[in-house]
């Protein structure tokens, strides 16, 4: 059996693609940059009064909202990869509150509703 068309091998026309990986993730980045130009120029100056983005600009925004609120580890930030989607509490929490009996819930419930009350009145 020869291994000339087996995905890992070296000649595999598949790996030959992992080079053009970070062509198109630039690509895109700078892409997006584009669009959030397009949307910025089209919606808050009429809106705002604020002032068009030159192109630049916008990509330098896209990076700064990418290093506050995404990170450049891969995936979204927050809750989306440790729980059921944006929103919705991570799995150990979801885990345990299904483990928990009725009065121990409610005894939950009622500790946090004090801790708020705490926070409401100062």
């Amino acid at each position: 059996m020869s291994d000339t068309n087996s995905n890992f091998s070296g000649n595999s026309r598949r790996g030959r693609w992992y080079i053009l990986y970070p062509f198109a993730f630039i690509g895109i980045g700078l892409l997006m940059g584009g669009v959030v130009m397009w949307l910025w120029n089209a919606i808050l100056p009429a809106v705002t009064g604020w002032s068009a983005l030159s192109y630049w600009q916008a990509v330098g925004l896209l990076i700064l909202c990418r290093i506050l609120f995404g990170g450049f580890r891969g995936g979204g930030g927050g809750w989306n990869r440790r729980g059921k989607g944006f929103g919705g509490p991570p799995m150990h929490m979801r885990q345990r509150w299904m483990q928990m009996s009725d009065e121990e819930r409610e005894r939950f419930k009622e500790e946090w509703r004090d801790r708020c009350r705490k926070r409401d009145s100062n």
